[in-house]
């Protein structure tokens, strides 16, 4: 371990999440599945939403499309050093590179809490003003409103990088996480960080609360309108649209709030809960996302089938 008091640290070591030593092979495995798991589901969706002439034009697609990406991006960044934990030996990353992965982190994940937000307004405008739909929300608005969501993430990212890095760190190195994340590189700091955590609290508290309440709103006014569907056809395929999205958001913003907006305690569960929004909710959401919603299952049929299958639908 790393311990100069007049010399900062040039790099860090991340202890990981506890585990048996005797489940070492088949955690590796297990990851290193469900990292190959996610790209090949989000890149099928991707795909799919570019190439199907019916889908790549539509706001809500836009906006999956663009989430896929996400995705990969949060599990790339994170996955395959958690995947490092379960090989034998020391696996330090170099200062820069604790940077980076922190700033790319909160980057995404931040934009993917915006987009959330997007996709619920989507909905709510879809379902509950169906006839001022097409003016309201079209493909040049929403690509308007993804690269916003673009643009404020990445402020939120490098803001949340500078505010932490901007501290001395001269020892030990030892981050006791699995990966650079705020709270436990803030241990670490040879400084007093009572600013550093209110400020992340502040921020980090307006975005996941003013976008779940956004969303919780967006939600409340869908549900009164589906009720009064008259059919129950037309009730069942709409909540069969936006189930997908309340399933993903809570399996997302829940761990958020657990591991962000709390006081802190160094819960052995914040790597637990720190899983979700990295490596699980990226594997989850293409499964969620194609077997709850029909249409990109029928998008996913004509891009198998070939022209056969789309002269069918």
């Amino acid at each position: 371990m790393e311990r100069i008091n007049s010399t900062l640290l040039t790099e860090f070591i991340l202890t990981g999440i506890p585990y048996p030593p005797q489940l070492r092979t088949f955690l590796f495995g297990f990851f290193l599945l469900i990292y190959i798991l996610t790209h090949l589901g989000n890149l099928l969706i991707l795909i799919t939403v570019c190439v199907d002439r019916q889908l790549h034009a539509r706001p809500m697609y836009i906006f999956l499309g663009v989430l896929s990406i996400i995705d990969m991006g949060i599990s790339s960044i994170i996955v395959p050093r958690l995947m490092m934990n379960f090989t034998l030996g020391l696996k330090p990353i170099p200062f820069g590179g604790c940077i980076a992965q922190l700033y790319f982190y909160h980057f995404l994940g931040s934009t993917q809490c915006f987009l959330y937000t997007l996709m619920a307004y989507d909905r709510y405008l879809a379902i509950c003003r169906p006839l001022r739909y097409p003016m309201l929300m079209n493909a040049k608005l929403s690509t308007l409103l993804v690269a916003g969501a673009w643009v404020a993430g990445s402020m939120h990212g490098a803001l949340q990088a500078i505010l932490t890095f901007r501290l001395p760190y001269c020892g030990p190195n030892q981050v006791d996480y699995f990966f650079c994340d705020i709270p436990a590189v803030l241990r670490l700091a040879c400084a007093d960080t009572s600013v550093n955590e209110l400020v992340t609290f502040v921020d980090i508290g307006v975005v996941v609360a003013s976008c779940f309440s956004l969303i919780l709103l967006s939600y409340i006014q869908i549900v009164q309108a589906i009720l009064r569907i008259r059919t129950a056809d037309g009730r069942r395929r709409a909540f069969s649209t936006c189930g997908a999205h309340v399933t993903i958001v809570t399996v997302y913003y829940v761990p958020c709030a657990f591991i962000y907006l709390r006081p802190e305690t160094g819960s052995p569960l914040d790597g637990a809960a720190a899983l979700f929004p990295t490596a699980i909710t990226p594997f989850l959401n293409p499964l969620i996302y194609t077997l709850r919603n029909q249409e990109v299952k029928l998008a996913l049929k004509r891009l198998i089938g070939g022209p056969g299958t789309k002269s069918e639908v």
